[in-house]
């Protein structure tokens, strides 16, 4: 079903490449080095306390959250060193927040900011780099149902399953707890939503019974396309040249250059729910279920759908796969972390696995979507691999299929999520120098953002 296309655009943000949420008085503090004290007025930034010092760094810090239950770790990305642990109650999500410091816990309440203390302040033609404790701030964006957190260009957008309201945020700003703009759909349901350059705004239709089809909204919030050919409505994934796919239970939704168009599944019932997208790439990685009556479906294959042609390919894996399996590489590769404990590296444009990386023993899927089960994280050129029943991370390079750091966290990790603790729009690989470590990343093709989650699909779970 295609719908006339809008053509209304806006100039993109450039201000997510120069605060990322940082107080700006850090702009002063060139003259320090390796120093622990505060930077003038950097306490009053929403995402600090009065005790939290920081410490200004040689070059940029990644870190990685991970969930437990109790509470969330945060680890040095490199070193895989503890430098945080936030007792937390409850089943805790993680999500993205846009700037490269911050993430989003999705908890009782609402969406919570969760500072992980590490971040870039830019100067002239230079940066400077610092680190603090993480800290769970007191930043609460309310909500009755936390669910899909979409990270693109500078806008993160939270959608509230229990009220259908859509908060949009300014990436640089999410520790503020003001949203830029709103919208309220018209029912509650398990929804979606991302916001587009030209201010438009993809938004599920659906209600707590079902979910239809998608809308597309100007500035003002008034209907400029539509679709209700999507039953089952569930995640999404950013592509290069901002086109927008949305999982049906018989394919998907693409949205391209202001037209709407289906991507039909080759199975009457051909479920596509969690998708993994790049911005450098046009194709996106989904899952691909064809048993509607299955109480636990360990599908062994999944789809690939190139957003310029529509074009849907399935490609067979050796092993099943979760909701927490899918994750792009450094170069637009499609990554499946298998039930066999590895990581299968799928070519996007050819369609067929080229590697397969052993990095954990084989696991079985839990029942409950909520269990902690292996995930995956593609960030700073790594991949790290959580395995619960070990209570350890791993960390793997694609490229030579090493397993190159691994550790122990105590716990059994189940939600993971990282940071990359500089200015969003900044080469990943930009004064990061890792002189003296054991593992060097020394390629240049790395995209910054594209291993922070911005842009790839919301991992969710099989309830809706």
């Amino acid at each position: 079903m295609n719908t006339p296309s809008f053509t209304r655009r806006r100039t993109r943000r450039a201000a997510v490449a120069v605060a990322a949420a940082l107080p700006l008085a850090l702009l002063g503090a060139c003259a320090s080095t390796g120093s622990s004290a505060v930077p003038e007025e950097a306490e009053a930034t929403p995402s600090a306390s009065e005790s939290n010092a920081a410490t200004e760094a040689q070059s940029r810090t990644a870190r990685i959250a991970v969930t437990y239950d109790g509470g969330i770790k945060v680890l040095d990305a490199l070193s895989l060193e503890e430098v945080g642990d936030i007792p937390l109650d409850g089943f805790n999500r993680l999500n993205p927040a846009g700037d490269e410091r911050h993430l989003m816990v999705s908890t009782t309440g609402g969406f919570q900011v969760l500072d992980l203390g590490t971040w870039a302040q830019a100067h002239g033609d230079h940066a400077h780099y610092w680190t603090a404790d993480p800290v769970l701030t007191d930043t609460v964006y309310p909500a009755t149902e936390p669910g899909h957190v979409v990270v693109h260009e500078g806008r993160t957008a939270l959608f509230d399953d229990g009220t259908g309201e859509v908060s949009i945020l300014d990436a640089e700003h999410v520790a503020d707890g003001e949203p830029a703009r709103s919208e309220t759909l018209p029912a509650p349901h398990h929804g979606v939503a991302v916001e587009l350059t030209d201010d438009t705004l993809v938004v599920s239709e659906g209600t707590e019974e079902e979910r239809t089809g998608i809308r597309v909204l100007d500035a003002d919030g008034e209907e400029l396309a539509a679709s209700d050919d999507c039953p089952g409505v569930h995640g999404e994934a950013m592509a290069a040249d901002e086109a927008v796919l949305i999982g049906c239970e018989d394919g998907a939704i693409l949205v391209r250059d202001g037209e709407i168009t289906k991507v039909d599944a080759p199975d009457s019932y051909g479920r596509i729910g969690n998708q993994a997208g790049s911005e450098e790439s046009p194709v996106v990685l989904g899952d691909y279920k064809v048993d509607p009556d299955a109480e636990l479906e360990r599908p062994e294959r999944v789809s690939l759908i190139d957003t310029r042609s529509g074009e849907l390919t399935l490609v067979d894996l050796p092993s099943s796969y979760t909701f927490r399996s899918l994750a792009r590489g450094d170069d637009g590769e499609a990554l499946v972390l298998g039930t066999d404990g590895q990581v299968h590296v799928i070519d996007p444009e050819k369609g067929e696995v080229v590697d397969s990386i052993e990095v954990i023993d084989a696991w079985e899927e839990p029942l409950e979507w909520q269990e902690p089960r292996p995930s995956i994280l593609a960030l700073d050129g790594s991949v790290y691999v959580t395995d619960p029943a070990d209570g350890a991370i791993h960390a793997v390079d694609v490229q030579t299929g090493e397993v190159w750091k691994s550790a122990e966290l105590g716990v059994a990790p189940n939600e993971i999520a990282g940071v990359l603790g500089e200015m969003p729009d900044h080469d990943a690989h930009e004064g990061h120098d890792h002189e003296g470590d054991e593992h060097v990343h020394e390629d240049e093709g790395h995209e910054d953002g594209e291993h922070a989650h911005e842009g790839e699909g919301h991992e969710d779970h099989e309830e809706g």
